[in-house]
């Protein structure tokens, strides 16, 4: 039993009372703010510093149908969280957007099979309104399981084999790797590599596409070498090229991180960057500004695509449908290329 000394908790009421408003504005605000005015959406969220309130999530939950939670879904080894920096903004962004919501971001990491099967089980008994997948492969079924269930899912890049029948936001791929391939043309490299993501992922495919068609007839498939978006790989990839191909005067890197992977390589193959060979990759994750020397690459808007992906879902899940977003890429010259 309580204390009679313990202090009662404020309520909705208190709120309203506080705000001057409605209880039922108070209601909609915390509901999502839709129907309520930029006036009363500031007395609300004054009333409610003044008096603590703070939501009953409980309550809620039953009298909504909703959980006040989005998932943020990355279907790749859990070191890849901490060693690729684009989760990391992602992460950031997503949680940033949802805490301006008052609603909650859970992190989920599904790699294997038995991963993945636990995150839909999860996800389909409604902990979690809606989903964020920021990584995808066209082998995996999650993502299918999800949508054919109903689920609110807003993808990171085009989900291949899903095409336009899952909401997604991503940049242009291909615009991008031709802006980057010119830019290395125009600087008079003759002899480009590419080293491409994994070919079931958008930006694996698309980038080689890109690459490709700016080349022309220029494109020669023996330098180009596959990487797994992962450091070690970029340099492995690296690597193979030159034993290859030892005229190589520029490389494309499909990441920074990678990038960054084939930089060692080529020091330690006593090639110097960029006098020797130039090198560029692809994201501005804040790896390529730090990194020495700094990383010539494509930005990405990184805090655009996350809180794009949040208005995204949660419209999908309020039943407003979505179409996909395409947002640009600039080019950011530094001192590798």
């Amino acid at each position: 039993m309580a204390s009679a000394n313990t202090p009662r908790k404020p309520t909705i009421r208190d709120v309203a009372r506080v705000a001057g408003v409605s209880h039922g504005t108070v209601s909609r605000y915390l509901n999502g703010g839709h129907w309520v005015s930029p006036d009363a959406r500031s007395a609300v969220e004054d009333a409610i510093r003044t008096t603590g309130y703070t939501t009953n999530h409980a309550a809620r939950s039953l009298a909504t149908g909703k959980s006040g939670s989005i998932a943020f879904l990355l279907t790749e080894p859990q070191h890849l969280l901490f060693s690729d920096p684009t989760f990391a903004l992602l992460l950031r962004g997503a949680t940033e957007a949802l805490a301006e919501r008052s609603m909650t971001l859970v992190l989920l990491i599904a790699d294997t099979e038995q991963e993945q099967a636990n995150v839909e089980r999860f996800v389909r008994a409604g902990h979690v309104d809606g989903v964020l997948l920021v990584s995808s492969h066209e082998s995996d079924s999650l993502l299918a399981s999800l949508v054919d269930a109903g689920v609110p899912v807003v993808c990171t890049g085009i989900p291949l084999g899903r095409g336009a029948s899952v909401p997604n936001v991503s940049v242009d791929e291909v615009a991008s790797a031709r802006m980057m391939t010119r830019y290395l043309l125009e600087r008079g490299h003759e002899r480009i590599a590419l080293i491409t993501g994994p070919n079931d992922t958008p930006g694996g495919r698309f980038r080689l596409v890109g690459f490709r068609e700016e080349l022309g007839d220029r494109f020669d498939e023996t330098l180009v070498e596959q990487g797994s978006y992962e450091r070690a790989s970029g340099d492995a990839a690296m690597t193979r090229l030159l034993e290859r191909a030892p005229d190589i005067d520029a490389v494309f890197a499909a990441s920074d991180v990678m990038a960054v992977g084939a930089i060692e390589a080529l020091r330690r193959a006593g090639r110097r960057v960029p006098d020797d060979v130039a090198v560029a990759g692809f994201d501005d994750s804040g790896l390529a500004e730090t990194h020495t020397p700094p990383l010539t690459t494509v930005r990405q808007p990184w805090s655009e695509i996350s809180s794009t992906m949040v208005d995204m879902v949660l419209d999908v899940v309020d039943g407003r449908p979505r179409d996909a977003v395409i947002l640009p890429t600039t080019l950011v010259v530094r001192a590798t290329a």
